[in-house]
């Protein structure tokens, strides 16, 4: 959530942001609601007065002065509730376009439509040439017999699957790398909760705009679509000491989409699915632009490392203003090569927020001057499975049908090959 005082002091910084973001907001509404609650808040306050000092005039006046003043207390008891009521209304209306009202984007973000307009920025690995038919990915862990799609619908219905034989001990080790090499570099590990009041939803501006791409239960919880919801809940409300700060986190949990706007997208495999596992990277730093910089890259370098270590051909890109997600200020996506498509598919994405999670999370830290300030976070993706598959099974494949499981991996999956089942 942008601060109100900021939205006022930069309408037009603000009326751009929105033009870029190609966001359907009416800013004109929310200053004047704005405007408006400050004027009965006045109201309200006077009246608030002007009653405690009716009140006073009661317990000290003559008799004939008391009368009076609980006269003149009904009368302002009765103004006063009618104003409160008006305020309330006006404060709801003020909240709601407060929450859906999006992030100023970087001046370093590329400005377009779509993600059809983010830029690229490196590449880094080879793409494979194979000498022999490659295979999808799909036909690879049916072939490998590692999957079981059939099943897996009848049991969980669209989208659903089971991994099985060496798919369990593969993603068992690409979590168990993520989290090595993020525990190496000062992060801290957690498994998450994957469940979430829907404050906190809210919070972490997952709620109201998307509601429809997430599951509820009956008892007022969310399933989480990444870590980063809860993780970010952890310190809710809570006052940190500058000295603590980054608070560096890496962790993994079980995540859950409805993937809502997906409909004839990726409607085969493992890329697009329900339910998936995530290893994330979450910092809170200090409220200063500079050291948020600094540490998106270093999340982003983080993940380039992993991918780099699974010998995944990859690039990464700089998201337009049309593809910017609702509450980041800058964010780059990695995307590892895919052979069968003969493109590149979006396997992290690493962003930037400021303080716009934090302002609604009320976390803040006190500084070496004695200020009280909001922090500023950050997330990227370490891994998420099983769509990694997807680039590994694929650049990795063999004349056989086999599988060659990068180096960096074998400790951790307990094989250096995959060999077909059929």
């Amino acid at each position: 959530m942008l601060d109100i005082k900021f939205v006022r002091e930069n309408k037009d910084l603000v009326a751009n942001a929105i033009r870029k973001r190609h966001c359907d907001f009416d800013l004109e509404k929310l200053l004047k609601i704005d405007q408006e609650r400050k004027a009965v808040l006045g109201e309200v306050e006077k009246l608030r007065a002007d009653q405690n000092k009716a009140s006073e005039d009661i317990t000290r006046g003559s008799a004939k002065e008391r009368e009076a003043a609980l006269i003149a207390m009904r009368s302002l008891k009765e103004i006063l509730s009618k104003k409160e009521d008006e305020l309330k209304k006006l404060e709801e209306g003020f909240e709601k376009l407060m929450l859906t009202l999006p992030n100023i984007p970087d001046p370093s973000v590329p400005e377009g439509i779509s993600e059809a307009d983010n830029v690229e920025l490196r590449k880094s690995g080879e793409i494979p040439k194979f000498d022999f038919e490659a295979k999808d990915y799909v036909t690879l862990l049916l072939d490998l017999d590692i999957a079981d799609f059939e099943r897996g619908v009848k049991v969980a219905g669209f989208r659903g699957y089971f991994l099985k034989n060496e798919g369990v001990s593969l993603s068992f080790g690409l979590w168990q790398l993520a989290l090595e090499v993020l525990v190496k570099k000062g992060f801290v590990p957690f498994i998450s909760p994957a469940l979430g009041r829907e404050n906190i939803f809210m919070e972490t501006c997952k709620l109201p705009q998307f509601r429809e791409d997430f599951y509820a239960t009956d008892d007022g919880l969310f399933l989480s679509p990444t870590a980063e919801v809860s993780m970010m809940g952890y310190h809710e409300n809570e006052i940190l000491a500058e000295s603590d700060l980054p608070k560096k986190y890496a962790a993994f949990s079980p995540c859950f989409r409805k993937e809502a706007g997906s409909y004839g997208k990726d409607e085969r495999g493992l890329f697009r699915v329900h339910e998936f596992m995530k290893v994330e990277q979450i910092i809170l730093c200090k409220a200063e632009h500079q050291e948020s910089i600094r540490f998106h890259e270093e999340l982003t370098r983080i993940s380039e490392e992993i991918v780099g270590a699974l010998k995944l051909p990859y690039r990464v890109i700089i998201n337009s203003t049309g593809d910017l997600p609702f509450g980041a200020v800058k964010m780059y996506d990695i995307e590892c090569w895919v052979p069968s498509e003969n493109r590149y598919r979006e396997t992290h994405s690493s962003s930037i927020i400021h303080d716009f999670q934090t302002r609604r999370l009320k976390i803040r830290y006190k500084g070496a001057d004695g200020k009280i300030r909001f922090a500023h976070s950050l997330n990227n993706t370490a891994i998420a499975t099983p769509r990694i598959l997807h680039s590994l099974l694929e650049v990795h494949q063999q004349a056989d049908g086999s599988v060659l499981i990068p180096e960096a991996l074998r400790k951790f999956a307990g094989t250096d090959i995959i060999r077909p089942k059929k």
